[in-house]
């Protein structure tokens, strides 16, 4: 038995094709999210050739660059299995239906609503942030760059007790939905100094300049952006190494050494879709398209800097 599922066949390029619909237990489609950042680089065929293994989707078909089924946050309805009649999550690519063993499914919490529940992989991401970053009460903290990611970071980062919690972005729209999160908000060239913890997701260089200028002395700069087969150069002279400044990478592929004699995989992932029970956290659910609709639409999905979470609807 096949199933349909979006393919992206060149740079630009996309389209419904058949694909393998997998082996155990039978899940069928509600809705899949488009996580901008990466499927951006994906559909332009920036994965860098020593990255193919490493930034392979958990149930990826087809090696990059082309063709490609590739996607991670399907949410859909369990018809067997152990979670047979509830909603379930895969990190699974945009496919109609397909089938997963019952250990690769991760049921929804009864309070969160299956529509919101797209944004689970990028929730992971950004509390994997969060812990990489050892934010903690009390901290003045700003997040660069108010995409998907960096608006999660920053929802969980201001729950922290008497966090200061800034988010820096060129898009001034973005404003509102800070402040929906208790953030303040403010534009590159208004960025507040002396923080102790600057939070990196723009993908830009000129943001990731930014974090180092606004770092307090002895303070962290966590870099959370993938850059793809970009270079970006540094100002590391100047202050960079009398103020003893520290950049760290974070990603989403590894638990933190601190946290990895504790949390699996599974345990964080549940523990991303217990944080999406939030009703702010639907505005952040840039737009919708059906499945039906998604091959011509993707490109241009992707292309728009307005774009946070698109969710796909089967």
């Amino acid at each position: 038995m096949m199933a349909s599922a979006l393919w992206v066949t060149g740079p630009d390029r996309t389209e419904i094709r058949p694909a393998a619909i997998g082996t155990g237990s039978h899940v069928k489609t509600l809705f899949t999210g488009i996580s901008r950042g990466t499927e951006r680089l994906v559909l332009s065929g920036c994965i860098p050739d020593s990255e193919y293994d490493r930034m392979r989707a958990p149930f990826q078909q087809g090696d990059f660059p082309f063709p490609v089924k590739y996607g991670y946050s399907n949410v859909g309805l369990a018809t067997e299995g152990a979670y047979s009649g509830r909603n379930v999550f895969a990190l699974f690519p945009h496919q109609d239906s397909f089938r997963l063993p019952d250990d690769a499914l991760i049921p929804l919490p009864q309070n969160l609503p299956p529509e919101r529940a797209v944004l689970a992989a990028n929730m992971e991401t950004a509390l994997n942030i969060l812990w990489d970053s050892h934010a903690g009460a009390g901290d003045r903290i700003t997040i660069i760059g108010a995409g998907l990611v960096g608006l999660l970071v920053a929802s969980l980062a201001a729950r922290l007790p008497g966090a200061e919690v800034t988010v820096i972005d060129t898009l001034p729209a973005r404003a509102s939905l800070a402040r929906s999160f208790g953030c303040d908000f403010a534009a590159p060239d208004a960025a507040p100094a002396e923080q102790d913890v600057v939070i990196h997701t723009s993908a830009s260089q000129a943001g990731l300049v930014q974090a180092l200028q606004i770092t307090g002395p002895q303070a962290t700069v966590v870099e959370a952006s993938w850059h793809g087969a970009n270079n970006v150069a540094l100002p590391l002279g100047a202050a960079f190494h009398s103020q003893r400044l520290r950049i760290i990478s974070s990603q989403v592929g590894s638990i933190p050494p601190d946290r990895a004699p504790r949390w699996n995989y599974r345990r964080r992932l549940t523990k991303a879709l217990d944080l999406l029970v939030d009703d702010r956290l639907d505005a952040l659910i840039s737009g919708q398209t059906a499945f039906a609709d998604i091959a011509a639409a993707y490109p241009r999905i992707l292309a728009d800097p307005e774009t946070l979470c698109h969710r796909i609807t089967y």
